[in-house]
């Protein structure tokens, strides 16, 4: 028979695993588990921007070029995105995806390269115009050389549940910079969107029907690096159907943080992580 002592024991262990039983189950738990994180690698990752328009009939097929790389990610050397300017939308449509600061940030880092003019579709690769991009042989060697540089930051990147009642997610990007002397850097948050359609009844591409991957939806910075590192913490609001369509479609959203030499509009870093639920 067993002892007082053993059954005493025998007791608490079993109430330890209830105890365990119940968090697993808990909202700590929930939380735990509604947590994911990334960080950039020892090499540097290519940055793509991609300046388009909806009321442009050359940039569909930018856009379908673009969309070749949504799933590839910073692992891969390759993270692109899809910004839409708003030059166009006296012409005849007015782009719902559109923001002023994508034109603003195309001309600035046409202006830093010593150009004039901004076009779509207009590709840029680390801060840099490529303008032969449509040919792969061109592409190619411009991420290998970028990818084949070590990593001049270092990115951090966490994603979590937001304040109750907010439907979204929230961000807590951390910057880094691994070597001295580089500039001004600056810290950034883009917030993109993949599967929107959209169709168009004016303009250049009346009548089409349009698709879209990895369109910017929010963009934060930029946040200047102080000794050398940077945070932002932010937390992204979803409306009701952005919600229910995140819910729905894993990856529909996620967030790309990087840090930019101010001086040059060199990218440096870049880190992504897809929202997680």
């Amino acid at each position: 028979m067993p002892s007082v002592t053993r059954r005493f024991a025998d007791s608490r262990l079993l109430r330890a695993v209830a105890v365990l039983a119940a968090l697993a189950t808990s909202g700590v738990a929930q939380a735990a588990a509604s947590m994911c994180t990334a960080h950039s690698p020892a090499h540097r990752v290519a940055l793509v921007e991609l300046y388009s328009s909806e009321g442009c009939n050359s940039c569909p097929p930018a856009d379908r070029w673009l969309s070749q790389w949504k799933d590839s990610g910073a692992s891969q050397g390759i993270v692109p995105l899809a910004l839409h300017v708003d030059y166009w939308n006296g012409l005849g449509w007015t782009d719902r995806f559109s923001q002023h600061r994508f034109t603003e940030r195309q001309q600035n880092l046409t202006d830093l390269a010593g150009g004039h003019t901004i076009y779509t579709p207009e590709v840029f690769v680390s801060g840099r115009e490529l303008r032969d991009w449509s040919q792969p042989e061109s592409f190619d060697e411009r991420i290998h050389k970028v990818i084949a540089e070590p990593a001049q930051a270092d990115i951090a990147l966490e994603l979590a549940a937001p304040a109750q009642g907010v439907k979204g997610f929230g961000v807590d990007a951390r910057f880094t910079a691994k070597t001295a002397g580089s500039g001004p850097l600056n810290a950034y948050v883009a917030v993109y969107e993949n599967a929107l359609t959209s169709q168009v009844r004016a303009g250049e591409n009346n009548g089409a029907t349009l698709h879209h991957e990895r369109v910017v939806r929010q963009w934060i910075g930029p946040v200047p690096l102080a000794a050398g590192s940077a945070q932002i913490r932010r937390d992204i609001t979803l409306d009701a159907g952005e919600a229910a369509d995140a819910n729905a479609q894993p990856g529909r959203f996620g967030v790309v943080a990087f840090v930019e030499n101010a001086a040059t509009g060199e990218v440096l870093q870049v880190a992504e992580l897809a929202a997680c639920h």
